[in-house]
């Protein structure tokens, strides 16, 4: 399915590629907390936690972003919005740090919150990490429409100028992030007028809501379609990545034919955060290195069996490690 020649053709390909994101973009915002410093509240006489380290870095679609600078994307162009506030200037500074990635398609949303997922992280002598409640922060009002304006005009402006887009749907509340009602139905104009550019969408909760574009939802969201998979890349008229965790993904193509592409063996502890947004990464990536939907998908599940086993963090693949993997998974 795979094969050293293909790993390489798109390691070399994808310097020269640009790739548009439109989507939910967050802040994961890692908070560094030592057991042994804990100390009681006066006020309260709660455990009062002591951060010694703080880690910002882009989250939702930013995991993507971070997975495409990683593998080697030349050009990443975001569509999303920000908050006027802490979290987005953290969130600002993250992206200014990556190589390739354009912040002209930031939408400052005035009275919105940036989405921000704050993860405590207690840290023991001799044991892992363990990761406490998340705090998030999410917009819960609709976006205003003047800010949708502004998303679907820049989504306009460089449809043509990006060789593929991958879609991110995060926000759970309707109409409260980036892909609102009007902004699917402009991707799904755009991509149906222009089926040769690859589109890949992926959505926590509306997955069966989009039409015209390639989808790659888990076991859980396909079975909002009725008929389930095959059915829905019959009515989308494109191929859906159905990821299906160690197992590979169920590879459905538009006329509703399955084929399953395994998953490569991974082997000690894993932590499966941000695996979804690394597979979007390595399929795209694959997809406008000129290979076929199979060997993306191959391609997809390669990265991601590097990424899980990345703990305490959203993981992502360089070149060297997905050259290694490879080499690893194929005896060669």
């Amino acid at each position: 399915m795979l094969s050293q020649v293909l790993v390489d053709q798109v390691l070399a390909a994808i310097p020269h590629r640009r790739i548009g994101l439109v989507g939910d973009l967050f802040l994961d915002r890692y908070l560094d907390i030592d057991a042994a410093l804990t100390e009681p509240s006066i006020e309260t006489g709660l455990d009062a936690y002591q951060i010694t380290g703080v880690r910002s870095n882009p989250g939702a679609l930013g995991t993507i972003i971070n997975n495409l600078v990683a593998l080697g994307v030349g050009s990443i162009q975001p569509v999303a919005l920000i908050g006027d506030d802490g979290e987005g200037y953290e969130l600002r500074q993250a992206l200014q740090r990556m190589p390739g990635v354009s912040l002209d398609g930031l939408v400052n949303c005035p009275g919105a919150r940036t989405p921000t997922y704050t993860k405590p992280m207690l840290h023991r002598p001799g044991k892992p990490a363990d990761e406490l409640n998340r705090l998030d922060i999410k917009n819960r009002r609709p976006t205003p429409r003047i800010v949708e304006d502004q998303l679907i005009d820049l989504f306009e402006s460089w449809w043509e100028q990006v060789d593929a887009w991958i879609v991110l749907d995060q926000v759970s509340e309707e109409d409260c992030g980036v892909i609102t009602r009007r902004v699917r139905e402009r991707i799904a104009d755009r991509a149906g007028q222009d089926a040769g550019r690859f589109v890949l969408a992926d959505s926590r909760e509306r997955i069966s809501q989009f039409q015209c574009v390639s989808a790659k939802p888990n076991a859980r969201e396909a079975e909002s379609y009725p008929g389930g998979a095959a059915q829905f890349a019959v009515g989308l008229g494109r191929p859906v990545f159905l990821t299906r965790g160690e197992q590979g993904i169920d590879l459905y193509s538009a006329d509703g034919e399955l084929e399953n592409v395994p998953g490569y063996p991974v082997n000690g502890p894993i932590d499966i955060v941000g695996a979804g947004d690394s597979t979007s990464a390595g399929i795209a990536c694959a997809v406008v290195s000129g290979l076929t939907m199979r060997e993306a998908a191959a391609f997809g599940n390669l990265v991601a069996s590097i990424t899980v086993q990345q703990l305490g963090t959203t993981g992502t693949a360089t070149p060297a490690q997905v050259r290694d993997r490879y080499r690893e998974v194929s005896g060669s």
